[in-house]
Formats: structure tokens, C-alpha cells, sequence
């Protein structure tokens, strides 16, 4: 498929209705500040100093945030603080770049703005979706409140709290039922961030807390991890499936396999024929788009994602993209990308490249090409799967391969230093140092 061609590019300066006076040529606003959308904003920072476009971030928080870690937050492994960094601060020395809090409710299409829950539009010429993903509870929106997710820090921190308030909660309560309830742990979605989830919940309980009480023993905590499909880490080869399962079962974790949630109530989970009690349950299945398909008033998929032009660009509007978990485009075998952090980060890369010879003069867009490095899972215990490809990695190699890797990714040199000592610090002494409970305990849920 051929890209339509670009709109042409405004040569008259501009004022923001948002009352930010700009005196650059083309306004370009982006949508989300994850990875897509921050590679996207970074990647335009020549052209900003150039004075060809200005570039206007809105994101609903104020940071832009590490997802792959987020589980180790939950489970107190590391600050929340750790994996995040305050969006103003990557695009601060940078003239011409704009940061806004706030959340969008929609697309004006015909007028070119971005339309706010408060405050005025944002004009735009160009303009980048880049809003990720959302978990799904499948139609179950009673289900949210007793199964949350993990998709932002404050979730991250709430589920920490919950975490914790359980074994405290079991400490004090007489009842060995209700104890036994409140000591089992149900992660429902086996793929990598239910199976990392699931692993450091088990370090948690029978490594970190084990000497911590003293009317209940944390090692007695039952962590059981739930999944329709046949095998964890479905995306992952059979070998590394089957390795993580074998690992996941010495480490005290009960897979539930092959049979879907069909009941989930305040005392547990029913799992095909299987009732489960337990007072704390994870949501970690399936995902779909935001509702960017809606706002721009096109038809997605059945997962509700925007269908793309090759070089990411809309069909019959080459002034709007859509990257990352928001988009349908396939690569070069006909097959979906995957809906991971790499393909946001080049995706933005990429639009930004695109973005930038349209603006010196040169409209001829490339295809967009993914570059698959793989992927990697952690499970606990010091031990990890990796699939380049090329060569598969278990165990402990994959485990050094992982921690490498993330090193790497995480966005400031702060937080990798950070990061790392913490790191350190928990596998020399088996401590999580994050043992704090932040929110108020309040009622039972």
C-alpha cells in the first residue's frame, strides 16, 4: 500500500488557543507520553531547534513511566519513583517543546484540534496518537474494583498496599479460613506480566516476609496463576513455555491452565470447574485500545486498534499518526506486531523521521520496519527466559540478559543507578526495601 501524500505544511506562525504563543511554522501535538510518544517528541528535537515545528505533549500524567517494571513495584521490590522521570524534564532545555497535563476527550478532526476535558482545544497541523493500551475485563466492569491491574505507578502502589494489608490483615485475623483467604494470591493472565507478577509475589511471601510475623507464617501464602490458554508465556517458543512452567511450580506457584474465569466475587474466583478463595486477585489477561478509533471517527479492528498506512500514518489523512498498542499495522510476513514497548519506541523514532523530511522539503515517507530484538520474561528465583530468535536463553544467563537489558532501557541515568543498587541490595541480603503501605487500610474489600 502506497502512503497517501502529506498534506502540505503551514508556512504561517501560530498562536495556541491554550494561550502558549509559538513562533514556529508547524504545530505538532502528541498524544500520550509513553514510549511511543516520548521517542516521537525526542526525535523531533533538531527540527524544534531548528525552528520548523513546535511540539505540544499532552499526557494525563505528569511523568512518563518504565511499564516492564511496574510489577516490581507492586510486589516492593523498588519506588515507584525509581522507574518514572517528570515528562518537563526531558524536554525542558529543548525551545519550541511544551508539556501539558491533561486528559483528551477527543479529536477535531475538521478544525485540526485536540479537544480536552478542561481548558481550550490544542490546534494542531500535525498531530501523534500514541496512547497505548487499556486492560480488558471482557465485558466485566464489576470485575475492575476485585481484580485490579497494573497500567499506571498509582496502580502499582495501590496494589502494593493491597499486598501487604493482606499479610498484615492475616496476622490479626483468628479464623483459619478467613486467614487461609486472605494468604492466597490469584493472578489471572499467565502471559509475561502475569508470570513476573506471579514469581515476585512468591519471592515476596517466602523470601522477603518469612521472619517478618509472628502469628502466621508468609511461606504458607498460595500463589495461584490462571489462564485459558494451554501454557504460560503463549507468546513465548513451547521450550521456554514449559521451562517457565517448571520453574513457576518449584517456586510454589499452582497454574490454573486451560480454563477461563467465568465468576469473580468478593471471597474468590471460579476458574472452569474450579472454585478458588482468596481475597487477593490481580487482573493481568487480555487488553484493548483507548478509544482512538472512536474519536477519530474510523472503524478498528476487533481489538478496537486503528488500522495504518505503512509509514503509520491514517488512510487518507498523512497529517495524523497512530503508533504503539493504538495501532494495526503488519510487518513484512503479513503478520501483527506485537504489542510491546520496542515497537512504540522505533514507531515514534520512525514518525519522527517522517515528520522531519516533510518539514525540510523532502514528502517521500518510508514504510515503517521493526526491528525484532526479541523478548525476554523474568519468572523469579533468579532466573528469566529470552527468545532472540537466533538463540534462546533460561535460567540464570537469561536472568543476567534480562536485568542487562532493562538496565539499559530505563530512561535516566538516575534511575538505572538506582535501579541497580536496589537490585543489588535484594539479591545479597533478600530484603525488598519498598515495604512501605502508603494508603489508608480502610474496609475489607
Amino acid at each position: 500500500m502506497t502512503p497517501p501524500e502529506p498534506n502540505p505544511i503551514s508556512a504561517s506562525p501560530s498562536t495556541s488557543t491554550s494561550g502558549m504563543a509559538q513562533d514556529i511554522l508547524h504545530r505538532v501535538v502528541i498524544v500520550g507520553g509513553g514510549f511511543g510518544g516520548l521517542n516521537a517528541a525526542l526525535g523531533l528535537k533538531s527540527a524544534m531547534r531548528e525552528k520548523r515545528c513546535s511540539v505540544t505533549l499532552i499526557d494525563r500524567t505528569n511523568h512518563t513511566l518504565f511499564q516492564p517494571l511496574l510489577y516490581q513495584v507492586a510486589t516492593a521490590a523498588l519506588d515507584d519513583t525509581t522507574i518514572a522521570v517528570p515528562l518537563r524534564s526531558m524536554l525542558a532545555r529543548t525551545p519550541g517543546a511544551y508539556v501539558l497535563m491533561a486528559t483528551v476527550r477527543g479529536i477535531d478532526r475538521d478544525r485540526r484540534r485536540v479537544l480536552l476535558e478542561d481548558g481550550d482545544p490544542v490546534p494542531f497541523d500535525t498531530l501523534i496518537l500514541a496512547t497505548g493500551a487499556v486492560y480488558s475485563w471482557f465485558g466485566h466492569d464489576d470485575w475492575v474494583e476485585r481484580a485490579p491491574a497494573l497500567k499506571s505507578a498509582a496502580d502499582a502502589v495501590a496494589l502494593r498496599d493491597r499486598l501487604l494489608l493482606a499479610f498484615e490483615r492475616a496476622e490479626r485475623e483468628p479464623d483459619p479460613a478467613a486467614r487461609r483467604r486472605l494468604l492466597t494470591f490469584v493472578v489471572i493472565g499467565a502471559g509475561p506480566t502475569g508470570v513476573e507478577l506471579a514469581g515476585a509475589i512468591s519471592e515476596l511471601a517466602h523470601t522477603t516476609l518469612k521472619r517478618d510475623f509472628r502469628h502466621i507464617d508468609p511461606q504458607h501464602a498460595r500463589i495461584v496463576l490462571c489462564d485459558a490458554g494451554p501454557r504460560v508465556l503463549a507468546s513465548f517458543p513451547e521450550q521456554l513455555s514449559a521451562y517457565a512452567a517448571k520453574r513457576l511450580q518449584a517456586m510454589g506457584i499452582e497454574l490454573h491452565l486451560g480454563a477461563g474465569v467465568t465468576a469473580l466475587d468478593a471471597t474468590g474466583v471460579q476458574a472452569g470447574d474450579r472454585r478458588i478463595d482468596a481475597d487477593c486477585i490481580f487482573w493481568a489477561a487480555g487488553t484493548q485500545a483507548t478509544p482512538v478509533a472512536r474519536w477519530l471517527g474510523v472503524d478498528g479492528n476487533k481489538r478496537g486498534l486503528v488500522p495504518v498506512n505503512p509509514d503509520c500514518s491514517l488512510p487518507g489523512d498523512a497529517s495524523i499518526f497512530v503508533i504503539g498498542d493504538a495501532s494495526a499495522l503488519n510487518d513484512e510476513k503479513g503478520k501483527p506486531l506485537p504489542g510491546l514497548g520496542s515497537v512504540a519506541k522505533q514507531q515514534g523514532a520512525h514518525v519522527a523521521r517522517v515528520i522531519s523530511g516533510r518539514l525540510a522539503g523532502r514528502p517521500a515517507s518510508r514504510p515503517f520496519r521493526y526491528k525484532d530484538w526479541g523478548q525476554l520474561a523474568m519468572i523469579g528465583g533468579s532466573s528469566a527466559v529470552a527468545d532472540f530468535g537466533w538463540i534462546r536463553l533460561t535460567g540464570r544467563v537469561a536472568w543476567f540478559v534480562w536485568s542487562a537489558v532493562h538496565l539499559m532501557l530505563l530512561i535516566s541515568t538516575r534511575n538505572r543507578l538506582v535501579t541497580y543498587i536496589q537490585w543489588v541490595a535484594a539479591w545479597l541480603t533478600y530484603a525488598r526495601g519498598a515495604r512501605i503501605i502508603t494508603g489508608e487500610p480502610g474496609p475489607r474489600a
